[in-house]
């Protein structure tokens, strides 16, 4: 990746920070931003009652919310306006009242205007809860087009 580093990290945390005052979702539903670098991203979100499904564990729904927003933290991290293009996530185990889920976001491979992340969603205790993968697609514009391109190398 591009600008790996301490800059890379410090110019990634700052498109962070300004996507997420507009990421009203991410707010919402309480994620924090626990790391941010360029192409990657870790986001965690503590699991309220009002997430449980029938079942009495985390609906389907917040987990690939969660990883979703994790993708979209890692791939809009060059400060280019990215968004998903296609998902998929397999349950591996459920999410439980009262934890904290945590999704780490690795970028695959980026090119000009697509890429490829893969996210895992982990419950308080480490076990790996689901697995995402996610294809992007780069679009017109920037996250803030006051911070400019991301460092390189």
């Amino acid at each position: 990746m591009a600008g790996d580093g301490a800059a890379g990290d410090a110019f990634a945390s700052k498109v962070a920070a300004a996507l997420l005052p507009r990421d009203v979702t991410a707010k919402q539903l309480g994620m924090e931003i626990r790391s941010v670098g360029l192409g990657r991203a870790t986001l965690a979100m503590a699991v309220r009652p009002d997430m449980l499904n029938g079942h009495d564990v985390v609906h389907g729904g917040y987990i690939f919310t969660l990883a979703d927003t994790a993708m979209a933290y890692a791939c809009n991290s060059y400060n280019q306006n990215t968004l998903a293009q296609h998902a998929q996530i397999t349950f591996v185990a459920p999410g439980q009242a009262g934890e904290t889920l945590t999704a780490t976001a690795r970028e695959v491979t980026r090119g000009k205007r697509s890429g490829l992340y893969d996210v895992e969603v982990h419950g308080g205790d480490g076990r790996l809860v689901a697995a995402f993968r996610g294809a992007t697609r780069t679009i017109a514009g920037m996250v803030s087009p006051a911070l400019g391109a991301a460092p390189a190398n």
